[in-house]
């Protein structure tokens, strides 16, 4: 089964962040706390969505994807970023990878999205073959940018005033 999370599934999301993060080597990079995930997810001005995959027969929350809109200047429409698809160990294999992907296939089209993009860790050779199997194009190409820490500071110290106030 696949269903919008809820605000009574956030230590579950949180879990299964810190789940994939250690998967992908980087455990100690996956600092957001429950109210941080819970703000995000289901606060005042929500920054993000999340799909969960539960299993029919137990209930068990096996999975789930976070995803928001973004835009193309190219298109002039707007599409959707995945952040994270995980399916927990022992239930992949199940279907839950694809019935996720599909679900948010299907919100794409009915809202009139064009793309739907996501990053994919280049050493992780299951993920990339099954996103193949599925048709998904690797833009070999593009790189990813990534800002933060000092050099992020840094730079936005260097910020001129926009219409006449300091950048918020």
């Amino acid at each position: 089964m696949i269903r919008n999370a809820t605000v009574d599934d956030v230590a579950e999301i949180r879990a299964m962040i810190r789940e994939l993060a250690a998967y992908e080597r980087a455990v100690e990079q996956a600092r957001a706390t429950e109210e941080q995930v819970r703000e995000a997810l289901f606060g005042e001005h929500p920054a993000a969505r999340v799909l969960i995959a539960q299993d029919d027969g137990s209930g068990e929350v096996v999975g789930f994807a976070l995803w928001f809109p973004r835009f193309s200047t190219w298109t002039g429409t707007r599409g959707m970023h995945l952040e994270d698809l995980y399916v927990r160990p022992h239930a992949r294999g199940g279907g839950y990878g694809k019935a996720l992907l599909a679900a948010l296939a299907a919100i794409c089209t009915r809202s009139g999205f064009e793309r739907f993009e996501w990053w994919v860790l280049a050493w992780n050779e299951p993920a990339i073959g099954f996103y193949r199997s599925l048709g998904v194009e690797l833009l070999e190409e593009w790189k990813v940018c990534r800002l933060s820490g000092g050099p992020l500071t840094d730079l936005a110290a260097l910020a001129p005033a926009v219409d006449g106030r300091t950048p918020a």
